[in-house]
């Protein structure tokens, strides 16, 4: 994966130096404690320390610029002018987010009023005043139309300040992989579920990345060069990772696992990140049988990072990638019933589910029939872990643009529906009712993505990255 590369630089007026004795000092140790902070795996930090003057802020402008940042964080230390700014953020052309963080809770005002030296004293306040040019850089950056995020707060024993520079570099983390990642898409769409279909141009406009497009007759033809070996091993990983029902056939298992073995050498050999699919295959049994008996396979791929939507969704593959970046799972659901006794949404779907945020061990269930599609073999079945989950819809508008729309609940323990398929129990702050008629007024599409814990000050974030407007609705 491409590294996520974070740009930081402090400011102060070149002039303040020789005036005022070991403040440039002091104030490169605050940014100093910033880099610390803002370090962590993954991410590589480009710091090009204090910036205090025109000339200086052109080149660090170049810099950044050349180091490919995907991100600034500007260290407000103190007063500087808005000049040793604007040219940085405007040559490097990413999303800049101004740290405002005092270097203590408050000025020692008896200890400060009791020095004797006023110049002393005045080096002394500048070192606790950065607050005070970041209203003239806001008005300089709006002027240019250059959007620009806060945070404001202190620089030790914040966690809220600090909370949110780590939502941030995450934010700008994901939408690093979003930018890099290659989406498969095999197959074709489910006919006549027209809200589903969309616009491959404006997926990648939005989110970057590359869409492959990826034949079932190459699945099919893989399946054929897998060898028994191969198989047996892949049996006894279902066996190890699912709780296989008693009445599965061998039969089946067998032929989930040849399957799985394929599509996990289809997903190298074209670098996949993600995958949409669906396909009948009525007519070619080669291609029919591939299909049937893909469900496994693809939710060890979604367990693995390589979050799989079926019925060809594209959009939801694409929520589901984020969720999984943002390390939260991803698994694909729609609404299933409402349970007005407890006020709460059903939601789950066919096909493949994300087993690594499941409640318990997923099962794994023979179906006679693949309700709405071709053929018959193994499901899953499985409930997301009780706790804080997010849902998140990538929703195409009337204008064609993609918007993400997000709602915060929790999963619940209670009764599901025993069929096979993924199924979880839903409960909303605003209730069931107030929920679905506010998630479906956005007219999104009837899937969506569902991951652990409450991501929507995330997903916020990376929609402010990415330039795509965000609904929240609880």
């Amino acid at each position: 994966m491409q590294k996520t590369r974070i740009g930081l630089f402090g400011i102060g007026l070149d002039t303040y130096w020789p005036q005022f004795k070991g403040l440039k000092t002091r104030l490169e140790g605050y940014l100093r404690e910033v880099h610390r902070r803002l370090k962590r795996p993954g991410v590589e930090v480009v710091n090009l320390g204090l910036i205090d003057s025109p000339p200086q802020a052109f080149a660090a402008g170049h810099t950044f610029r050349r180091a490919d940042v995907d991100v600034i964080f500007l260290h407000v230390t103190t007063y500087a002018l808005s000049s040793t700014v604007l040219p940085v953020v405007q040559r490097a052309k990413v999303p800049v987010i101004i740290l405002n963080l005092s270097p203590a809770a408050a000025i020692d005002y008896a200890a400060f009023n009791a020095m004797n030296d006023r110049t002393a004293m005045t080096g002394e306040w500048l070192a606790h005043c950065a607050a005070c040019p970041v209203p003239e850089i806001a008005n300089v950056f709006n002027r240019a139309r250059i959007n620009f995020h806060q945070i404001t707060g202190q620089l030790h024993d914040d966690p809220i300040a600090w909370g949110e520079v780590d939502a941030w570099i995450e934010a700008a983390r994901v939408a690093n992989v979003m930018f890099h990642n290659r989406l498969g898409i095999m197959g074709h769409y489910y006919g006549g579920m027209l809200d589903i279909y969309s616009d491959l141009t404006q997926q990648c406009a939005h989110f970057g990345g590359h869409i492959e497009i990826v034949e079932v007759d190459e699945l099919a033809a893989l399946r054929r060069e897998v060898a028994a070996r191969q198989v047996q091993r892949r049996v006894t990983e279902f066996h190890k990772v699912f709780e296989v029902q008693p009445d599965c056939p061998p039969e089946e298992l067998q032929r989930a696992a040849r399957t799985s073995v394929a599509l996990d050498r289809l997903v190298r050999e074209h670098a996949l990140g993600s995958m949409a699919y669906y396909y009948m295959g009525t007519g070619n049994a080669e291609n029919e049988d591939a299909i049937s008996s893909i469900i496994l396979g693809n939710s060890l791929l979604t367990a693995r990072g390589v979050p799989v939507a079926g019925e060809f969704e594209i959009k939801n593959a694409q929520a589901m990638k984020i969720m999984d970046a943002f390390g939260a799972g991803g698994s694909f659901t729609e609404y299933y019933a409402m349970d007005w006794n407890d006020d709460v949404v059903l939601m789950g779907h066919d096909g493949p589910g994300h087993i690594a945020i499941a409640e318990g061990k997923t099962k794994v269930r023979p179906l006679r029939v693949y309700h709405g599609k071709v053929g018959r073999g193994l499901s899953v079945e499985m409930s997301v872990k009780h706790g804080p989950v997010t849902l998140l819809a990538v929703v195409q508008t009337v204008d064609g643009r993609l918007e993400l729309l997000v709602a915060e609940g929790e999963s619940v323990p209670g009764p599901i529906l025993e069929i096979g398929n993924t199924n979880s129990r839903y409960r909303f702050r605003i209730g069931a009712r107030a929920f679905v008629n506010n998630w479906n007024v956005h007219g999104p599409a009837h899937h969506c993505a569902v991951g652990v814990g409450h991501l929507a000050h995330k997903i916020e974030k990376l929609g402010a990255l990415l330039n795509m407007q965000v609904r929240r609705v609880c």
